[in-house]
């Protein structure tokens, strides 16, 4: 049996909307454009009319005379790591009501990725871009100074911006729970930490970390690092071997929280006095913590007010009045929990 003829589908065109609304083209490219020469009544008209015939306008077409498109290119490290969706959420929250879109890609902590995606973003000429960290290779660091579109690197104000830049001082955030920790006590006190190579942030927290320990004059007494990546079974690995090397610690800094909830569930399950025998702390505030027998002590990185302080400087609200070059410097707050003995 002959199937019947199916007629060739066609892409909608302005024509179409213009048809459906009684309006010219012209007037609808206004509103579709979201320019504000159009009354309420017309633009309410010519919406309803996209909307119902499912049009969805050519952003590459519409950009070939302005050389720019409504996306705003997100450049993050990873989707595992649970940092990040909350940035993004704050970013998304940032951007609503602007008409940009945010589209990420992932680097995988790999400089070489991190050029790739870069690359990749800048071709289709984004109104801005938003990237995390400080760190990158020359080849993109020249793709973002030459960009000419606004650029924020974001989760790190220790270094030099291109841009602007929106984050936290990591080296501040390592000082102030060296502190915490030495002044509740704790003496002999262990580091554990993964994907320390490419993770600049987590070592620039180590490295202020160091700082305010030698201010008191110690230093770790044992660090236990792994390459890959975070996971509470890795956390429950890592210090079970670094208890069983060093067993005389009584302090555990983690890298990041994943890995310390992982090890806050060992010394539960051995049957360890926390925070009488030993104290534990991770790093970011992560809303998993919640979920732990005790409340890993943490510290919040401030991630979606990052997120939505990026995405205002992008969208040309920026916090200092002018645009181009700005410090939004944001403070991580302390939150000890349970795992610290109180002072």
């Amino acid at each position: 049996m002959t199937q019947p003829t199916v007629p060739p589908r066609r892409p909608l065109t302005l024509r179409d909307v213009s048809e459906a609304s009684g309006v010219s083209e012209m007037t609808v490219s206004r509103v579709l454009r979201n320019r504000g020469d159009v009354s309420a009544t017309t633009r309410e008209r010519v919406l309803e009319a996209a909307k119902t015939l499912g049009y969805v306008p050519n952003k590459i077409a519409g950009a070939l005379a302005s050389q720019r498109v409504n996306l705003v290119g997100v450049i993050i490290p990873s989707f595992g790591n649970l940092v990040f969706p909350e940035v993004l959420a704050g970013i998304s929250a940032g951007l609503e009501e602007t008409g940009l879109q945010p589209v990420v890609g992932v680097t995988d902590y790999s400089p070489e990725k991190e050029e790739t995606v870069l690359y990749e973003m800048l071709s289709w000429r984004p109104t801005g871009v938003i990237i995390a960290g400080l760190e990158h290779t020359d080849a993109a660091r020249a793709m973002l100074e030459n960009s000419a579109i606004p650029i924020v690197e974001i989760m790190d104000v220790d270094g030099a911006g291109i841009d602007s830049v929106v984050g936290i001082s990591h080296q501040r955030a390592g000082r102030h729970m060296a502190e915490a920790i030495l002044r509740a006590g704790y003496r002999k006190i262990g580091f554990l930490g993964t994907k320390m190579p490419d993770d600049h942030r987590a070592r620039k927290r180590l490295a202020g970390f160091r700082a305010g320990l030698a201010e008191a004059g110690l230093t770790i007494a044992d660090e236990e690092y792994y390459a890959g990546g975070s996971a509470l079974a890795k956390g429950r690995e890592m210090t079970e071997t670094i208890l069983a090397r060093s067993p005389d610690l009584d302090f555990l800094y983690y890298s990041n929280d994943m890995i310390g909830s992982g090890g806050l569930l060992h010394c539960l399950d051995k049957g360890i006095d926390v925070p009488g025998q030993i104290g534990l702390a991770g790093f970011n505030g992560l809303p998993l913590l919640d979920g732990l027998p005790i409340k890993l002590a943490t510290m919040d990185a401030c991630r979606r007010e990052i997120g939505i302080k990026a995405a205002e400087i992008i969208a040309g609200r920026p916090h200092s009045g002018v645009i181009g070059g700005e410090l939004v410097e944001l403070e991580p707050r302390l939150e000890p929990g349970d795992t610290i003995r109180k002072s």
